[in-house]
């Protein structure tokens, strides 16, 4: 595959992105203040810098597993088929559990995981997406708790990629082709 010539504008700054996790984290606290250990579920890739740094302000104790669904592959169009190449390591029958998304655009993926999970019994499922595309939506889905809405618009940086680019990048950019 050749590789497009693209250029990146910052969209939401990583500052902005620090203190809006500040806000979601003290909302999920209050949500789950009574569990004894709070499942952290997050969907790989593109999530692992979001839960890092959204666990690190929770003050609980959070138990960390991941779940790697991928509709996107190395394209910026959803295949709208969604598959599991990693599941959970461990059960979450009768835990409290939150699913960290990094973005919800089509909603496949997220209506997917969590029907998934939600067959395997939690006491309480609850979901968080970074960024959400309500204009995208194609499927009856809204997570929990947002950090931001934005337009529709191929983005990348704070672990979500193009091609497996870009990931590193401390602040989400908007992705405009050259």
């Amino acid at each position: 595959m050749t590789q497009q010539t693209y250029a990146i504008d910052e969209m939401i700054s990583a500052k902005t992105i620090a203190a809006r996790i500040e806000d979601l984290a003290r909302e999920i606290r209050a949500e789950f203040g009574d569990t004894e250990q709070l499942v952290v579920v997050g969907l790989l890739r593109g999530s692992f810098v979001f839960i890092a740094d959204l666990v690190r302000e929770l003050d609980m104790n959070v138990e960390v597993d991941f779940l790697e669904a991928s509709s996107y592959g190395d394209s910026m169009e959803s295949s709208r088929e969604v598959r599991i190449l990693k599941d959970l390591r461990g059960g979450i029958e009768g835990r409290d559990v939150l699913v960290v998304e990094d973005i919800v655009d089509t909603g496949f993926t997220m209506k997917h995981v969590l029907g998934l999970l939600k067959a395997r019994k939690p006491h309480k499922l609850r979901s968080i997406a970074l960024l959400d595309k309500p204009t995208r939506r194609e499927v009856d889905v809204k997570a929990d708790w947002t950090g931001f809405e934005i337009p529709d618009e191929f983005v990348v940086g704070y672990g979500i990629d193009y091609a497996q680019r870009n990931r590193n990048l401390p602040f989400i950019g908007k992705v405009r082709m050259l």
